[in-house]
């Protein structure tokens, strides 16, 4: 591996070979010793484990349109190959931003697998308080999730700083 490309692309190899392996192996787990919509209490009123299969995108969007499976698809196809593109183009002060990208990635490569093999995503982490639930997510939502935190805050750090 050349130096110019580990500068360019380690990190994200990293967060790949970390993420997408523990994000595949959580739901093939829960698939495993799971019921479909079958849910464990592991701490009472704030977190369960449940098997469901999000067909759609956040939140449900498009769950029950026919074209979702190649649509989804394609739009994690994009956003993949925009920032395996942006990457080596960022600023070396733009570490909130390559990190944010850097853990999209991943996310988005662990959701693609799910979407091609089941036709929709396993999720299985049921946060709640009490009889009010988050909707279920995975590993690889959380990658997304803090990604786009690294990103947001890098836009407004940037912004303050006149950048």
């Amino acid at each position: 591996m050349s130096p110019n490309f580990k500068r360019r692309y380690g990190l994200l190899l990293l967060a790949c070979l970390v993420v997408v392996p523990l994000d595949q192996w959580t739901k093939y787990l829960v698939i495993q010793h799971f019921e479909l919509y079958q849910s464990r209490t592991i701490v009472q009123h704030y977190l369960n484990l449940v098997y469901v299969q999000n067909s759609g995108a956040a939140f449900g969007i498009f769950a029950d349109s026919a074209i979702r499976v190649p649509f989804l698809s394609a739009i994690a196809i994009l956003a993949i190959a925009v920032i395996v593109w942006i990457l080596p183009r960022l600023e070396p002060q733009q570490r909130w931003l390559r990190l944010g990208l850097v853990l999209v990635l991943p996310g988005a490569l662990g959701n693609l697998i799910d979407r091609l093999r089941f036709g929709a995503v396993i999720d299985f982490i049921d946060v709640h308080w009490y009889q009010y639930h988050w909707p279920a997510f995975n590993v690889a939502d959380s990658a997304i999730t803090l990604g786009v935190t690294c990103m947001l805050l890098d836009l407004l750090w940037s912004r303050r700083s006149g950048n």
